[in-house]
């Protein structure tokens, strides 16, 4: 491929029916911005919630996978990976959008550039409150017996789940729920990495790491409840773009 060629990350969309300013953000980003790179990343919490494959009917989860299937089929390499809100996306959900699944964490060629991919909710290790949490959520047995229930009841569990996720969050100070600088710096020399993107955070910018005395850079991507915008990979070149 070739490396003049950018490469988009983006993540924290939270994409739902009732934000309709962030929906049409995206449908204009897909329009302009996607449609000139080699590749789009999306980096987890791409849907404000997931409920299971089998809800891709949905009329709003339709017109979403349709206009990304648009894209991969337009030449756009597609790459999904699960966050926190939407880790029951599976096969079906790419079958449907030509988007292939990756594995949190990833490693992959960025540009020329050795670049680790994360969501970022790993990287969160002073909240243990919520480590255990994903730990479950995670687990076969949750997932099993949370999609073995009707549509309407996982909408309305997760409905549930989304209030007591705002309470408990308002509840928590801002730092515990930050990245721990010490698994950052753990987590890229472990993939022997000198760059780091990650989204989860809702903190976006670049924040310089050491690493064996060598500098690094860790990207962290914006969420789009507010502004929203998405990073610029290209030969070896790292931009982030608000709207």
């Amino acid at each position: 491929m070739n490396a003049g060629v950018p490469a988009l990350f983006i993540s924290d969309l939270h994409l739902s029916e009732d934000r309709a300013a962030a929906n049409e953000r995206f449908f204009a980003f897909l329009e302009k911005e996607a449609r000139g790179a080699r590749a789009l990343y999306i980096l987890g919490d791409f849907f404000e919630y997931w409920i299971g494959d089998d809800d891709l009917a949905y009329p709003f989860n339709a017109v979403i996978a349709g206009l990304l299937q648009r894209l991969s089929r337009d030449g756009v390499a597609l790459f999904f990976m699960h966050g926190n809100r939407d880790f029951l996306v599976g096969e079906r959900f790419c079958e449907a959008t030509g988007a292939k699944l990756l594995e949190d964490p990833s490693v992959v060629d960025v540009a020329g550039e050795k670049t680790l991919l994360m969501h970022g909710d790993t990287l969160c290790t002073d909240d243990l409150d919520y480590q255990n949490w994903r730990r479950t959520a995670r687990s076969s047995e949750w997932q099993r017996a949370f999609l073995s229930k009707s549509l309407d009841e996982r909408r309305k569990a997760v409905g549930g789940m989304r209030e007591k996720s705002k309470q408990v969050v308002q509840a928590k100070p801002a730092e515990i729920m930050d990245v721990n600088t010490g698994t950052v710096r753990q987590a890229m020399e472990r993939h022997g990495v000198r760059r780091l993107i990650h989204g989860h955070t809702h903190r976006p910018g670049r924040h310089r790491v050491e690493l064996d005395g060598e500098p690094g850079e860790r990207w962290v991507l914006p969420d789009w409840y507010g502004r929203g915008g998405y990073l610029r990979v290209s030969r070896a070149k790292a931009e982030l773009v608000r709207f």
